[in-house]
């Protein structure tokens, strides 16, 4: 092959290569979201809420991803979406991502309620009884002595977690 044969086929392999790979690099470089925008103006929050609860429940009798499951993670989803500011959203989705086993999901939820609302004792609660079921008492310690230094001093299931703990590592309580 001649000289000019290397060429063109040079050019033909470098078009090819710039029409398959450069949209999509300049897609993922450029931000570009192929996502759909969901227009949350027209939700009606309580009667989405209502629905949610109540699947929600049915859900946590369950412990397994059911058609209950399904429908409260996209119902709460959907209100987390549409109203950021009320974290009980966050936190009965980090709830159905716990029993399900989505660590990774539930902890982001717990920390998003957290970062929201720093003030409220609610997500360092459920963030202690996520570590407490995973027998990481040390860390679900933490939480639920910042849950009880932020309101919940007086909740007497964050108490008596607090209390056994402190017996699980054979210390003595010095909170009361």
């Amino acid at each position: 092959m001649n000289y000019i044969g290397h060429m063109a086929r040079f050019i033909l392999i470098s078009l090819i290569f710039c029409l398959t790979l450069l949209p999509s690099y300049s897609a993922l470089k450029g931000g570009v979201n192929y996502g759909i925008p969901i227009d949350y103006s027209k939700l009606n929050q309580a009667e989405l809420e209502s629905k949610a609860d109540k699947f929600y429940y049915s859900a946590l009798k369950s412990k397994t991803l059911t058609d209950d499951m399904t429908s409260a993670l996209n119902m709460y989803t959907m209100l987390k979406n549409a109203f950021p500011e009320n974290i009980i959203y966050s936190l009965r989705l980090g709830k159905l991502y716990d029993v399900l086993g989505k660590d990774r999901y539930a902890k982001g939820n717990y920390y998003f309620a957290m970062n929201v609302d720093k003030k409220r004792p609610e997500p360092y609660y459920y963030l202690g009884d996520y570590y407490y079921t995973r027998e990481q008492y040390r860390k679900a310690l933490k939480m639920y002595l910042k849950a009880s230094d932020k309101g919940y001093s007086a909740h007497s299931q964050t108490q008596q977690k607090i209390n056994i703990i402190y017996k699980k590592l054979g210390e003595k309580n010095n909170t009361k």
